[in-house]
């Protein structure tokens, strides 16, 4: 029987919250093309020079917030999907975890799937809206140390599952117990932000003009598009919940130098939602599949401190689908479906 390889392949963790394995990771993290897409010599010396040095202190003291007993949950959740995914795929199935950025590598994952003599491979960054600097990375990552082997197997990528049932219905499940259970003026579903330069990159004929009127339908032009994309991850997810449009906003996280980023900016939000009498809010992170600095931390503290500062009332989070059994049940359907 011929052996099928899954490489499952999240972002990205520090090793530990110390400041120099932060460091090292935002220096890989950040010295990637497709994350700063900026010529390659004022991206070292903005990354090495002036990110690096400075924002590691700051960001491992947010790092130990994040840590807990088991270590880091990206990490940790990533390996409970794949024990849970190894007990649940057939036998032919051998089912690796990597990191896009440090350990588990990518190229250590995808030797472990060569070792064990597997006749294809699929792909499965766990990023349910494409991107340049998210999936698009993996794959670049991927074909370069592959492309060094003297026999390549078959290799497929999943780019995207936004639409898939299956994912949506672990969403669904996950958040319909704060729906039903408490009442809110408002539902806000943020995601991780990328420079507009990058939007227009990836833009079909131009489609792509960063408003709503272009991002109000999801279509082929703009099926790659990632704002366009969680757009429509919101109006799917708002749909079975029963949240109408007017009740819920989409916004954009986690900014990063001067450059104009897609908008609307949630930091702005956090101050006009308030003003606009909408004071208790349900927040979700549908851009991100495992609890991480940028939602336990961003999300559900800073977020939450900024909007009651606005003069907020009460601010919950939805916890990301983790280890959630519809979450590993997705994931099979996925692996099957393009196996």
């Amino acid at each position: 029987m011929k052996k099928k390889g899954i490489l499952i392949v999240n972002l990205g963790t520090p090793d530990s919250p110390s400041v120099p394995d932060v460091r090292k990771y935002l220096r890989e993290f950040l010295m990637d093309g497709r994350v700063i897409d900026i010529p390659f010599l004022s991206r070292w010396m903005l990354v090495n020079l002036i990110i690096a040095p400075f924002r590691a202190p700051k960001s491992a003291k947010v790092y130990e917030e994040l840590w807990d007993e088991r270590g880091s949950p990206l990490l940790y959740y990533g390996e409970d999907v794949v024990k849970a995914l190894k007990e649940e795929l057939p036998n032919e199935y051998e089912v690796e975890l990597a990191m896009r950025y440090q350990s588990p590598s990518i190229e250590n994952g995808l030797q472990a799937l060569k070792s064990k003599c597997v006749s294809e491979i699929l792909v499965l960054p766990l990023f349910p809206q494409y991107a340049s600097a998210t999936t698009g990375s993996v794959v670049q990552k991927v074909n370069d140390i592959v492309n060094t082997w003297q026999v390549i197997p078959s290799i497929k990528f999943v780019n995207q599952f936004l639409e898939e049932e299956s994912f949506m219905d672990a969403l669904t499940i996950v958040a319909k117990k704060y729906v039903e259970e408490e009442k809110y003026d408002h539902f806000l579903f943020s995601y991780h932000g990328l420079p507009e330069r990058q939007i227009h990159k990836a833009s079909v004929d131009g489609y792509c003009k960063l408003n709503d009127k272009c991002c109000s339908t999801f279509h082929k032009k703009n099926q790659y598009c990632y704002r366009a994309q969680c757009f429509e991850t919101s109006r799917l997810l708002a749909s079975r919940l029963g949240i109408e449009e007017e009740n819920y906003t989409v916004c954009f996280q986690s900014r990063l130098g001067k450059d104009p980023w897609i908008q609307p900016y949630a930091d702005d939000l956090l101050k006009e939602l308030p003003k606009q009498g909408k004071k208790r809010v349900l927040a979700f992170s549908p851009s991100f599949v495992a609890d991480c600095l940028e939602t336990t931390i961003e999300v559900g503290e800073e977020f939450k401190e900024e909007f009651i500062d606005a003069g907020g009332e009460k601010w919950d989070l939805v916890e990301s689908l983790n280890n959630h059994p519809l979450w590993i049940n997705c994931l099979k359907e996925i692996i099957l479906k393009n196996t």
